[in-house]
């Protein structure tokens, strides 16, 4: 019996008492490497084409210079939606729900653009602290307001994506578990509504990804 709603997203799988649920976070490597030895599959050419479309989205948010970034941007983009995606599969650990995973990517990125920014552009950096325009008695609760929101910024990056992989296993599991007290009707009407939930996760995996790794470029635009 489920104790704790929660403990769906608990590592649980283990061989010889080690746990083998974050290796799910590495599981979408194994389809990559397909690509470059086999003969190109539609599937290959479109997860070519979206790379191709996002590596131009993201060159546009960019300067010139930092225009080899997006390898870096498309590469986070491809490990959380193939994340996402292999969390929706059953009895498969949802790394992405995790804190431990998020912060892991939002927190090292936003700090070495911190370190390279204030080491490399210190007046450019002071610069964004104070908009341009505002009133000279406003300045010093605009430096505190921007600082904040400079510092909290990888916390919302790995809140979000957390979060909303969260909500919508949480939706599944809490409609899944009323399926054997109700009659065959309303079974199917929970089937129905089981698999629109299914659909929208999916976009909620790709939306997620997108958000992230778009946010991620527009704070490395900043670094100029």
């Amino acid at each position: 019996m489920m104790t704790n709603l929660f403990s769906i997203f608990e590592p649980s799988s283990s061989i010889f008492n080690l746990s083998t649920n974050w290796v799910s976070t590495f599981a979408g490597l194994f389809f990559i490497p397909y690509i470059y030895w086999a003969s190109p599959a539609r599937w290959s050419m479109l997860w070519s084409k979206i790379n191709l479309t996002l590596h131009k989205e993201f060159k546009a948010l960019l300067l010139p210079s930092h225009t080899g970034s997006t390898v870096l941007f498309v590469s986070i983009f491809s490990l959380i939606v193939f994340n996402n995606f292999l969390g929706l599969l059953p009895y498969v650990f949802t790394s992405s729900s995790h804190m431990a995973m998020t912060l892991s990517l939002s927190l090292p990125l936003w700090f070495t653009l911190m370190l390279f920014g204030w080491i490399n552009h210190a007046k450019h950096m002071f610069a964004h602290l104070v908009p341009q325009g505002t009133p000279f008695a406003l300045m010093p609760f605009m430096v505190l307001i921007e600082t904040i929101s400079n510092v909290i910024r990888p916390g919302t990056l790995a809140v979000r994506l957390a979060a909303n992989m969260i909500a919508g296993h949480l939706l599944l599991t809490l409609l899944g578990g009323t399926g054997p007290s109700l009659s065959t009707t309303l079974v199917l009407l929970l089937l129905s509504a089981q698999i629109l939930l299914l659909i929208l996760e999916s976009a909620v995996a790709i939306i997620q990804s997108y958000v992230f790794a778009v946010l991620s470029t527009l704070y490395t635009g900043e670094i100029n």
